[in-house]
């Protein structure tokens, strides 16, 4: 009888508080994020050194949670929330957009980095291209895109055909393709086709922004909807960086506006 009694207690004890899981990253002293590789938003060093403006604002916020590093992995967008979901990360920063359906599949913290869509172009537009919509029109036209990302959807809404839609692997590949001419144009946000072409050097190519018609995003740190604790606590200690004014000194010397990012919610963004 007693050992029905312990079951049952045990049975309706409530489960161990979600906090638990920023006590036990604590413990290892380092939480796995995954990234895509894509300046400004995210880059990884010749010496493996994980930066860019969100694992920065990552690694604050993370320090002040007690989590003293961060152990990146390298994704494309539409692999990135099937790893967090299947546990294999701990938490996205990699400049990974709000919207309504990722509001549903994770649990967002309050907005980091806010940009706009842009074109990359061959010099003086030729094909006057100012909208995925005009992409679309051009029957010859191919636009190239990360695959699963944010606009890779706005193009196939606009009516850009998947066949003259290519996914591209990574940023110096789309530029290469459109230097080749295998891509009509080229679709990042604007701060990484920016910081992509200052790199590259090149005079042939031109950035065209924002795209018309497509809407201003900003990302947020993503967890697993069942760390949402974890996700509360990153919130509190994104606040005070956002007060101190230490989140203005680590994402504005990337090119990003901290007041964008404190002007608007995740609850406006997720339409919560």
């Amino acid at each position: 009888m007693k050992k029905c009694l312990i079951a049952a207690m045990i049975l309706a004890a409530p489960l161990p508080a979600l906090a638990d899981k920023l006590e036990d990253l604590k413990d290892q002293g380092y939480v796995r994020i995954v990234i895509g590789n894509e300046p400004p938003y995210t880059a990884v060093a010749s010496d493996g050194k994980v930066s860019g403006a969100a694992p920065d604002v990552a690694r604050a916020v993370f320090a002040a949670m007690g989590i003293t590093d961060l152990e990146a992995s390298i994704a494309e967008y539409g692999a990135m929330i099937p790893s967090l979901q299947a546990g294999r990360v701990d938490a996205i920063t990699a400049g990974l957009f709000m919207k309504p359906e990722r509001c549903n599949a994770v649990a967002y913290s309050q907005p980091i980095l806010c940009d706009a869509e842009a074109l990359l172009l061959p010099k003086g537009n030729p094909k006057g291209f100012q909208a995925y919509g005009d992409i679309a029109a051009d029957p010859a036209a191919k636009l190239g895109a990360p695959g699963g990302g944010t606009e890779e959807k706005l193009a196939l809404d606009a009516g850009v055909p998947r066949d003259r839609l290519i996914v591209v692997p990574d940023p110096q590949s789309g530029l290469k393709m459109l230097e080749d001419g295998r891509l009509d144009a080229y679709s990042l946000p604007v701060l990484s086709l920016n910081d992509l072409l200052k790199k590259s050097g090149s005079t042939a190519l031109e950035v065209f922004a924002p795209v018309q018609g497509a809407p201003v995003y900003c990302d947020g740190a993503a967890f697993n909807k069942n760390d949402t604790a974890l996700r509360d606590a990153f919130d509190v200690e994104l606040a005070k960086l956002k007060e101190s004014g230490e989140f203005a000194k680590i994402i504005e010397p990337y090119g990003f506006s901290a007041a964008a990012a404190m002007s608007t919610s995740r609850e406006q963004l997720c339409g919560e």
